[in-house]
């Protein structure tokens, strides 16, 4: 992801915004894998499919209005990002998967050759979901996506120096959690 690229991204929502068809193929096409990746971040990757969808359907009905005030990508990132909050908060309103339903999946997944691969990503996973949800995004974001701080503040609303200590506190959080892990505890 380059400022060349961001340029090119950014005049093709121009163009869709403008009723441009193939600008706006063209512009999912390229990004399509950017929101899907940070949405299956921070959702998870069974919701990934669903909230991607959302966030295309906020982009057709945002794009004529798209005045490229920042990137078209930063832009963009910020709808997935809301879509992710609406998610979580309709959420919260419903129960929560028992254990037990969790051990039912987990006992149905193949182990490959390393038995302790799936026991290891479900340790990440509940590692990166223990996080305070804004703590995660800006993990996420930084480290996993690899944007800026800069981008990540844009993306997330708020300012540079507030997803610098998220992300401070975040990393202090896993490596709390590893080491209570390792305990026992």
């Amino acid at each position: 992801m380059n400022k060349k690229d961001d340029a090119y991204v950014t005049d093709l929502a121009l163009q869709a915004g403008r009723g441009d068809k193939q600008a706006l193929s063209e512009f999912i096409r390229l990004t399509h894998d950017d929101v899907w990746r940070l949405l299956a971040h921070l959702a998870g990757r069974e919701q990934a499919d669903d909230l991607t969808q959302e966030t295309y359907l906020r982009v057709l009905g945002s794009l004529p209005r798209f005045a490229a005030r920042s990137s078209a990508r930063t832009w963009l990132l910020s709808l997935a990002r809301r879509a992710w909050v609406d998610s979580v908060r309709h959420d919260m309103a419903r129960p929560r998967k028992a254990a037990a339903e969790y051990e039912d999946v987990a006992a149905q997944q193949p182990s490959g050759d390393n038995p302790n691969t799936w026991s290891e990503v479900m340790d990440a996973r509940s590692l990166l979901d223990a996080l305070a949800p804004e703590r995660r995004e800006a993990l996420i974001l930084t480290q996993v996506l690899g944007y800026t701080y800069e981008e990540a503040a844009k993306i997330a609303g708020v300012r540079i120096g507030t997803i610098r200590s998220r992300v401070a506190r975040a990393r202090r959080d896993l490596v709390t959690g590893i080491e209570a892990d390792g305990q026992g505890i």
